[in-house]
C-alpha cells in the first residue's frame, strides 16, 4: 500500500525525470560545456580581477559639491547606488498605495467573482512584463532618467505586490469576515475595518520585502537608461571595462546584503519571528527529539 509520503516522493521523482527530459531536448550539444570552466577562469583572471576601485573616487565632471568632506560621496558608485535606492523607495510607496485597493478587490472571499477576476486581470497585466521592459517603454515615453525607472518599477510593484496581498487576504480566517457579515457591514467597511487591521502585519512585511526586491532589481533597469547604478554598469560594459563592472557588482552585493539584514530586522516588528524559538544546527542532521536533548545538554 502506497502511503501519502511515498506517493509524494514518487510524484517528485517523476517531475525531476520529466524536467531532465525537457532539459535534454533544449540542449542540442552537451559538448559545449567541456571548455566552459577553463573559459570562465581565463575571463575572470584577464578581465574581471582585480576590481578597478576608481569607481569610488570623486568624478572629475560634473564637479560635486554636495559632500566636500567625504570624497566617495561624489563617486559614480555612490551617486548611482543612492539613486537606485531612491527609485526603489518611491516605487514601493506608490506601488503599495495603488496595489492595496486592487488587491482587496481581487480577493474572492470579499467580492463577487466578476469583480475579482477583473482586478486579477489588471494585476496579471502589470506583472506579465518584466520591469526592464516597462522601463524601455517609459524611456520611450518620458525619456532617460529616474522618472522612467520610478514609473516602470511602480507598475511592476503593483502587479507583484497586489498578488501577494490578495493571496494573503484569501488565506485569512473566515471568522472575522463572518462576524462582519452578521453585523451588516458593506464590503468597503469590511475591508477597511476588518481585513486591513487583521492583515496589517502581513501587508507591511510584504511592502518591506518589495522594497528589498526593488533595490536589487533597480540595478537592472538602469541598463536601459532608467536611472540608477545600472546606467554606469551599462556604460562600462559598452567600453569592455569589466574590472570596473565587477567593482560595481561587489558594491551592489554589499548594499543588497545590508538592506537584507535591515529588512529582516524591520519585518521582525510586524511578524512573529521574535517569538519563535530558532532551531539548532543539530536539528538539520538529527531527529528532533535527539537534537533537543543535545541542545539541552549543551546548555547545562
Amino acid at each position: 500500500m502506497i502511503t501519502g509520503f511515498s506517493r509524494a516522493s514518487l510524484y517528485l521523482i517523476l517531475v525531476v525525470i520529466f524536467a531532465a527530459w525537457v532539459l535534454n531536448g533544449l540542449v542540442d550539444d552537451w559538448g559545449r560545456l567541456s571548455g566552459s570552466g577553463e573559459n570562465l577562469v581565463v575571463f575572470f583572471q584577464e578581465s574581471l580581477w582585480p576590481p578597478n576601485w576608481s569607481v569610488i573616487e570623486p568624478q572629475a565632471y560634473p564637479v560635486c559639491t554636495a559632500y566636500p568632506i567625504v570624497d566617495f560621496t561624489c563617486s559614480t558608485a555612490w551617486i548611482g547606488m543612492v539613486e537606485t535606492i531612491k527609485i526603489a523607495f518611491v516605487a514601493t510607496v506608490l506601488g503599495t498605495i495603488i496595489s492595496l485597493p486592487i488587491g482587496i478587490l481581487a480577493a474572492r472571499n470579499l467580492n463577487p467573482k466578476p469583480a475579482s477576476y477583473i482586478a486579477r486581470f489588471i494585476l496579471a497585466a502589470a506583472r506579465s512584463l518584466p520591469s526592464i521592459i516597462w522601463a524601455i517603454f517609459f524611456v520611450i515615453l518620458v525619456g532617460f532618467g529616474p522618472l522612467s525607472g520610478v514609473l516602470a518599477m511602480t507598475i511592476y510593484t503593483v502587479g507583484y505586490l497586489g498578488k501577494l496581498q490578495y493571496e494573503s487576504i484569501e488565506g485569512m480566517s473566515s471568522v472575522p469576515l463572518e462576524a462582519a457579515n452578521s453585523m451588516g457591514l458593506s464590503n468597503l467597511e469590511t475591508a477597511i475595518g476588518v481585513v486591513i487591521p487583521e492583515q496589517a502585519n502581513h501587508l507591511i512585511s510584504q511592502a518591506i520585502f518589495m522594497f528589498e526586491y526593488n533595490v536589487r532589481h533597480g540595478t537592472v533597469i538602469g541598463i536601459v537608461g532608467a536611472g540608477g547604478i545600472g546606467y554606469y554598469i551599462n556604460l562600462y560594459l559598452r567600453f569592455l571595462q569589466y574590472d570596473k563592472v565587477i567593482a560595481y557588482l561587489i558594491i551592489i552585493f554589499a548594499v543588497v546584503l545590508l538592506i537584507d539584514f535591515i529588512s529582516i530586522y524591520a519585518r521582525s516588528f510586524f511578524t512573529e519571528e521574535s517569538d519563535v524559538k530558532r532551531p539548532s544546527w543539530w536539528s538539520i542532521l538529527l531527529p528532533a527529539d535527539l537534537a533537543s536533548k543535545l541542545g539541552a545538554n549543551r546548555q547545562q
